[in-house]
């Protein structure tokens, strides 16, 4: 199982999205995503989301929050357990991305973009400001089969 990251950056009304549009055998070609990626080696979720979003944009992340915990089932891909992020900032230029194209989106537009369905479930969520919350997305191919939602975690 992987493990992976991923932050949707806002600045008032809209988020920092990625189309993702230049990688070879991307499963996510197409699609419209946060940033993030896959942890490596002893690096903390948080390391990770650092490092992917400086890699990504060109710049350092700001107070990332960690919103919740993902797991993803597939018939067709490696299972994966995303750990997901917000943050708010302002980035003063967008630079160029080697993964596809970097883009401000009204948050009012945001789900009429190609995204996957599962995608669409947590970004409700996260637009709602929804306490921290666990989901599990289970696909078929690119159809989601089945998902469900854990209460929030309290300590």
């Amino acid at each position: 199982m992987k493990l992976t990251t991923l932050c949707y950056l806002s600045n008032g009304d809209r988020l920092l999205m990625l189309h993702r549009t230049k990688k070879k055998e991307d499963p996510n070609a197409g699609k419209w995503i946060g940033i993030g990626g896959k942890l490596e080696e002893k690096e903390s979720p948080e390391e990770c989301i650092r490092r992917e979003f400086l890699e990504e944009t060109g710049y350092p992340l700001e107070n990332p929050r960690l919103r919740g915990i993902i797991t993803f089932l597939s018939d067709r891909w490696e299972s994966e357990i995303m750990f997901l992020y917000t943050a708010e900032q302002d980035l003063p230029v967008l630079n160029v991305c080697l993964e596809g194209e970097l883009a401000w989106v009204k948050k009012t537009d945001l789900l009429s973009l190609p995204l996957w369905q599962g995608d669409r479930c947590f970004l409700k969520l996260l637009l709602q400001e929804a306490p921290f919350f666990c989901m599990k997305l289970r696909y078929e191919g690119e159809t989601l089969a089945e998902w469900t939602l854990e209460k929030g975690i309290t300590a």
